[in-house]
């Protein structure tokens, strides 16, 4: 499926990519840096990223003061494993990640922060990585939106059920590169009209009106053998500590009318 959601309004628009990673990564191999990125970004016309390393907040100043100097919007964030399930928190601090172990401690940030942060749902219906799965219809009021995953062609389309499930709970879809490669950045992502001011919480009032446009075509063929190749030879695959957090008990079943099962 390729979702291309036009606006027949006129207007300004800015592109938006909120799950992407750099060789910071703690947990993930990645080949390129956070400059690589935003060279590349402005390139291609980029005003809103947020660089999500496994786990911890990038937050290093001078890739900010630069992102800055290029008048794009660099947004303190992370993707945190809670309970198996990962988790994209946008506009964030390192202390206030670290203090997060579950479900409920996000529940708790959501609501000292209120509309001055931001949480995506990732890959929400994929098998491998932290995908949330069923977990999602427990824990939805955790998140602000769901992510279009950039990995689909034809029948291979778990998205297909994160749009229903997005439907259901009226949560805007956004669609995201989760960069791994250089190359994978900038064919997927989300775009909204440009506010006044861009800051965080414009950008965050934006996505969640809901007036957006969703870029994110089909895999190509090469697309997808890149991606096997890249997923299981190049990069090692590691399984993580599959400890259960204080708080992280297994979550009830679902009582809601869509099917069980991803779509693929």
């Amino acid at each position: 499926m390729s979702i291309l959601r036009k606006d027949d309004g006129d207007g300004d628009w800015i592109k938006v990519d909120l799950h992407i990673h750099t060789l910071d990564d703690p947990k993930d191999v990645i080949d390129y840096s956070a400059h690589q990125l935003l060279e590349r970004a402005q390139a291609l016309g980029f005003g809103v990223l947020a660089i999500t390393l496994h786990d911890a907040v990038f937050d290093r100043q001078e890739v900010f003061a630069d992102a800055e100097a290029m008048s794009i919007l660099l947004i303190p964030a992370a993707e945190v494993r809670l309970c198996g399930a990962d988790v994209i928190v946008l506009n964030v601090t390192a202390d206030e990640i670290a203090a997060l172990k579950n479900f409920d401690d996000l529940r708790q940030l959501r609501a000292r922060r209120g509309m001055s942060i931001f949480t995506i749902a990732p890959h929400p219906f994929y098998i491998l990585g932290g995908s949330i799965g069923p977990r999602l219809f427990e824990e939805i009021d955790c998140f602000d939106a769901i992510e279009v995953c950039h990995f689909h062609k034809g029948l291979l389309n778990p998205n297909r059920r994160a749009e229903k499930v997005a439907a259901r709970f009226g949560k805007p879809l956004i669609a995201t590169s989760d960069a791994h490669r250089l190359n994978a950045f900038g064919r997927h992502y989300t775009s909204i009209p440009r506010p006044a001011a861009l800051t965080a919480e414009n950008v965050f009032a934006a996505l969640r009106k809901g007036r957006l446009r969703l870029t994110s075509p089909p895999c190509s063929i090469v697309d997808l053998a890149s991606a096997i190749y890249f997923i299981f030879l190049a990069h090692p695959f590691r399984r993580r500590q599959r400890q259960s957090p204080l708080g992280c008990a297994a979550p009830a079943r679902p009582h809601v009318g869509l099917e069980s099962k991803s779509q693929t």
